[in-house]
């Protein structure tokens, strides 16, 4: 594990992302962290059905309670969100919708950790992220609002 840390801080070292988010650096992120997932495993494809079933994977906290990537951040990542524990909105998760995602790679392995240590007890591994960031890149489309 150790070694699949420090080769993706050098694969990151390489990589220069701007301020200005887009899709083009959750391009890169997925492709660095493809990179780290093949030298691992050299058959490794990133795969949006993967990554739409690791997205919307239910696990059980230790609250005993169901929870999924999709719980906070709707079924469609194309859609505003909101903390089902704190109430508070989350803009979109597709960088296709939203510019700013993806935009610090500081700032999304960070919420990676954190996501992940919350909802499945550890760390993602390199393919989930590429799996993840790959489905997030096809979703473009926010669910059209009803009228009322």
């Amino acid at each position: 594990m150790k070694k699949l840390n420090i080769a993706l801080a050098i694969l990151l070292g390489l990589s220069a992302f701007s301020a200005q988010a887009s899709v083009a650096n959750a391009e890169k992120l997925a492709k660095i962290y493809t990179a780290v997932a093949q030298a691992k495993n050299p058959s490794f494809v990133p795969s949006v059905a993967d990554g739409k079933t690791f997205f919307n994977q239910k696990v059980k906290a230790a609250n005993g309670k169901e929870t999924a990537c999709a719980s906070c951040h709707t079924a469609n990542p194309a859609d505003a969100g909101k903390h089902i524990v704190t109430g508070k909105a989350i803009r979109p998760l597709s960088p296709v919708v939203n510019n700013k995602r993806f935009s610090d790679f500081d700032k999304v392995e960070g919420q990676f950790t954190k996501h992940c240590n919350d909802i499945l007890g550890a760390d993602c591994s390199p393919s989930d992220k590429a799996n993840y960031i790959t489905y997030l890149l096809t979703e473009s489309t926010p669910t059209p609002k009803t009228k009322k």
